[in-house]
Order: C-alpha cells, then structure tokens, then sequence
C-alpha cells in the first residue's frame, strides 16, 4: 500500500508515552536519538507526556532545547497510556511510525527486526518478548510471575477473539503510516488494553500483522500490576468485542483525506 503522504516527512516517528517518567525517561531518549543520528536518518521524536505531576516534562524539555527532532506534547491530566499513545501517534508525520515505553526494555536496536518484517510486506510488526522466550541468541528478563500469568492472560485474549498473537502486550510496535494513522483515528481505549483494540482491528480490517522476536529487559518501576491491570485489561476486551458487534468501528470507507483531518483530536476527558 503506498501512503500518499509522506513527501517530505521525516523516514521516522518514534512516540513514546510517559507519566511521572522523570527518574528514568532521559538514558532511552538519548540511547533513540544516538541511533537514529548514527544511521543518519530523518526521524522525529515524539514525547507524550500524559499528565504527570513530576518533572518529566522538565526534563524532556531541556533534551527538546537541545535536540531540535525531540517534541514534547502534553496532556493536561492524565487519560491513560492508550490515549497517550494515540495523541502521539495522530500527531506524528513520519513514514514509518513506533511507539515505545519510556522505561527503554526494547531497546531501540531492535527496530531495525521489525524494519525488516516491513519491507518484507508486513503492514505492522510487533515486538514479542514470548517468541523471543523460546530461541536461542535472544535475551527475555522477565519476572517468573509475570511470565506466567502473562501466558494466562494470552491465552485469554486469544479465547477471546484475538488469534496466532504470542504476545499482544510488548510496548514496541512499528506500523507503515497510513496503516497507524487508519488504526488510531477508529480506536478508543484510553487504558493498556488499546494494544488489543489496534491488533483487534487490524485483524478484522485483514492488516499483515508480523509477530517478531525482540530482546527485553524487565526494568524497576512498571507502571503495569500485571493481575489487576490483566482482569481490567480482559474487560476492555469484552468492550472492543462489543464495540465491534454493535457497529462503531464500521466507519465509512477508508479516505485517508478524512484520516489526516482527524490527525490532531485530543482524547476526551
């Protein structure tokens, strides 16, 4: 699919949604703009900062001043990561577009794996901690616990309506542009159950999904609690399935003309 829009955009957007980040945000930022400057590539660097009530819009702030491919966004209070990442991604203009976490447990090397899933055909390639669990020359620390009841929780989610996704959850996703910029204009969960909203989506819209193994390091500070975010999580599954059966993503035909007038909306509060 060729996206009508990327004459003169950067060749990349990276987002990355933060609250009360502050302590930890700044080695990845600097670890993303060092690579992207290294490959001497066009990008831009959207930071989101969703409410926070530390210093994290200081600090990233201060990088922006010096960085002119850093931006800072801000949400007045805070609306959840999904809603970050959509204000994100709808305000980013690159060619291929990621989101990641701000604690930095992909790191950014391992884009270039889901590069490849891209120009392989793929409409978007998501990063998987449990496929990379399972081979060799991959490093996955993560929690026994968590480990186990994220098996639980996939498990779920594929009984669910969401099929042949090893892990719906890593927060390192790269989309083709007007692949996200369709996706995020239709979704609506503002919590961490937007990642089942856009797989679910883009599954029923027959979207090429690469599922591709990354390393990850589980890293001091989650803001995830993975048994009560899980059942919450499991819940909003049942609204997107409900979503969808009563018709509200059945919007009208894609136009990306619409899509780009729509690229600013804020979340509701």
């Amino acid at each position: 699919m060729v996206d009508p829009y990327t004459h003169g955009s950067p060749q990349l957007s990276i987002v990355i949604p933060a609250h009360n980040e502050a302590g930890r945000i700044l080695p990845y930022l600097r670890q993303i703009i060092d690579y992207c400057e290294g490959q001497r590539r066009s990008y831009e660097l959207l930071v989101v900062d969703d409410g926070s009530t530390d210093g994290t819009s200081l600090v990233v702030g201060r990088l922006a001043q010096v960085h002119s491919t850093v931006q800072l966004l801000r949400l007045p209070t805070c609306h959840g990561k999904g809603a970050a990442v959509r204000y994100g991604m709808q305000s980013a203009v690159g060619c291929l577009q990621l989101f990641a976490d701000a604690d930095g447990a992909t790191p950014i090397q391992e884009l270039a794996r889901l590069e490849k899933a891209l120009a392989e055909g793929a409409d978007l390639a998501i990063g998987s901690r449990a496929l990379a669990a399972r081979l060799p020359n991959f490093v996955v620390h993560a929690r026994m616990y968590r480990s186990v009841l994220g098996s639980l929780f996939n498990a779920a989610v594929r009984q669910g309506g969401i099929k042949d996704i090893a892990d719906t959850q890593c927060g390192f996703k790269l989309f083709r542009r007007i692949i996200a910029q369709e996706l995020f204009a239709y979704a609506s969960i503002d919590g961490f159950g937007f990642d089942l909203e856009l797989l679910y989506l883009a599954q029923q819209r027959g979207y090429r999904i690469a599922e591709v193994p990354v390393n990850w390091s589980d890293q001091p500070g989650s803001k995830v609690r993975v048994l009560r975010d899980g059942f919450t999580m499991l819940r909003q599954l049942a609204v997107i399935r409900r979503n969808d059966q009563q018709g509200r993503y059945r919007l009208p035909s894609f136009s990306p003309e619409l899509m780009h007038g729509d690229r600013f909306r804020m979340p509701a509060s």
